[in-house]
């Protein structure tokens, strides 16, 4: 009689294990885990994982760098839409909640693929993953369409990110390649294998020779430095108090402005005011005081009517700039009473200061009674003023032959012997219309740029190494706090770096692969000394992604029991996690 003892199960706790599969496809139990090879059907979902990924890092980074020009796409919402709002604020809400869910699901996957589970995405992330690929490629359409000249700003910006991208990505594709030494050496030279191998070295290879494309300005020697660039406030200092006020205007001398930038509105009786919209309606109280004529333009209120008006509160309430609670309460006094700016007033202060004046003019209606003296209305407004000509400079391209005393600039880039002709000393460009070579070319011929609108301290730093002379600036604070270029390596440093970098990545990338070769032949050599004819190996089963294939193995594991197989040692099924343990 054969007395039979009761069956001891040891099962091996993967907390962690049983976390990642749970997570990214809801197979929280044992028998639901597989080792088999993943489907083509969840390889392509890691394709589209993978893609949305690299789309949102691509939107993730645009947004990062298009901070400098914040105030700008509110300000082209406002005038498409007629209501002032940040319009960045759900843009990059979504951003960050969207990038931080793939990049999550991106973790799961890899940590998959590198324990050798089953790629198996369950379909609420299946779902959440279109929902990010659809938005992202929404917004990216969107923006092309409103905004379609800061896509300008990514190939900028690599001229200060670009060596640091640089690094970044060497040393995430060096790691990778743990995960593709393994995937390829358990494979075995199959043929899809040997193209993911290929794949991945050529991108090592790309990212070897990426500094030979990498260009910058800050790649120079110290010497060669220039003095840092003249900060201009660029209606003041807007981020500090309502834009074109005296306060803005104090504020931004108070941070050390060498000039003052304004944009000039004649008034329907002559008068030359501070206004950059086209109506009143933004920064002033207009609605309540004049609702029917709200969408009328500015220049066709006299200056009486513009000077009743309140051009402070709006900011109070609006808060553009997210400044307002840094207010002290008596900055918020003096704001809420606020009136429009004259020309004379402002100028009046920039001479008192011993600085310069930008004038921006907008040109009023056809039907304005000042339509044609409007030139003329602005001169007076200067002569009164008392500041001296050589101090305002002029940007308007009509009518250059009256404003022969004043200091002239084009908005527009023109070659240098067109600006000599018209006898234009200097330039106002945009940073993106301004290449380092354009800028070298003009300061060889005596020609004086400024770059607007300069707000983040790495642009500023790009267009120092660049020799720039002087940038147009809404946040001058910002800009104050930045007394050398943000970063500055000589050639022979950053060849150093560079190759020192791709000689740690060969090294760690042949190590990986030399020691996942060492350990695929101890394992084997391993299992082969401990194989037990006895035991049955569950991977001979038909490899179907099912239920009820996982249950027959687990049926087979009790039949072996059931039927008499007995060893002293423990029988180890790593695919489904368990250990049986002794039994008599």
């Amino acid at each position: 009689m054969v007395k039979h003892q009761p069956l001891q199960q040891v099962y091996e706790k993967q907390l962690c294990l049983s976390f990642l599969t749970g997570i990214y496809g809801c197979r929280w139990k044992r028998y639901q885990r597989s080792h088999d090879n993943s489907s083509k059907w969840e390889c392509a979902w890691f394709i589209i994982l993978c893609s949305t990924f690299s789309l949102l890092l691509f939107w993730a980074y645009f947004w990062l760098e298009a901070h400098n020009d914040y105030n700008q796409f509110n300000w082209l919402l406002y005038n498409r839409s007629g209501e002032w709002k940040d319009g960045t604020v759900p843009i990059l809400a979504t951003t960050a909640v969207g990038f931080s869910y793939i990049t999550f699901l991106m973790i799961l996957a890899l940590c998959h693929i590198s324990l050798g589970q089953q790629l198996n995405l369950y379909w609420i992330h299946k779902i959440g993953v279109l929902a990010a690929l659809i938005t992202t490629v929404s917004g990216v359409v969107s923006i092309s369409d409103v905004w379609g000249d800061e896509w300008d700003i990514i190939l900028i910006s690599l001229q200060s990110t670009g060596p640091f991208l640089h690094i970044g990505a060497l040393a995430a594709v060096t790691a990778l390649g743990w995960l593709v030494a393994g995937h390829v050496i358990r494979a075995g030279r199959t043929k899809i294998h040997m193209i993911v191998l290929l794949v991945y070295l050529s991108v090592l290879l790309v990212l070897y020779m990426a500094p030979l494309a990498i260009t910058s300005p800050c790649i120079m020697d110290r010497n060669s430095l220039k003095p840092r660039p003249d900060v201009i406030g660029r209606r003041g200092a807007p981020m500090l108090a309502p834009e074109n006020t005296l306060m803005s205007f104090n504020k931004a001398l108070q941070q050390g402005v060498s000039s003052l930038e304004a944009d000039v509105s004649v008034s329907l009786d002559g008068v030359p005011f501070l206004m950059r919209d086209r109506t009143l309606r933004r920064t002033t109280n207009i609605a309540k005081v004049f609702p029917d004529k709200q969408h009328e333009d500015a220049s066709l209120f006299n200056w009486t009517e513009i000077r009743s008006l309140n051009a402070g509160q709006w900011f109070l309430e609006s808060d553009p700039y997210w400044t307002v609670g840094s207010l002290t309460g008596r900055d918020r006094n003096r704001m809420g009473n606020l009136t429009v700016c004259s020309l004379v007033e402002m100028l009046r202060l920039t001479a008192r200061a011993n600085r310069s004046a930008l004038l921006n003019l907008h040109r009023p209606p056809p039907e304005h009674p000042h339509y044609k003296t409007w030139i003329m209305d602005t001169l007076w407004a200067v002569q009164r003023s008392g500041i001296s000509q050589k101090r305002v400079t002029w940007t308007p391209d009509t009518d250059r032959g009256r404003v022969r005393g004043l200091q002239q600039t084009s908005l527009e880039k023109l070659s240098v012997e067109e600006l000599r002709h018209r006898g234009i000393s200097s330039l106002t460009l945009r940073y993106s219309q301004a290449s380092n070579k354009d800028i070298q070319d003009f300061l060889v011929n005596n020609m004086s740029v400024m770059v607007y609108p300069v707000n983040e301290p790495w642009l500023y730093s790009v267009l120092w190494c660049s020799g720039v002379p002087s940038v147009s600036s809404d946040a001058p604070q910002v800009l104050r706090k930045v007394p050398y270029p943000i970063w500055l390596m000589s050639p022979y440093e950053y060849c150093l770096v560079w190759i020192t970098s791709d000689l740690v990545s060969i090294a760690i990338v042949t190590g990986i692969f030399i020691f996942q070769n060492y350990h695929l032949i101890r394992w084997r050599m391993s299992g082969m000394q401990n194989y037990n004819p006895e035991q049955i190996m569950l991977s001979a089963v038909t490899r179907r992604p099912s239920r009820d294939v996982n249950i027959m193995k687990e049926k087979l594991i009790f039949s072996e029991v059931s039927n008499g197989v007995t060893n002293t040692d423990e029988h180890l099924y790593p695919e489904n996690g368990y250990d049986i343990g002794q039994y008599k």
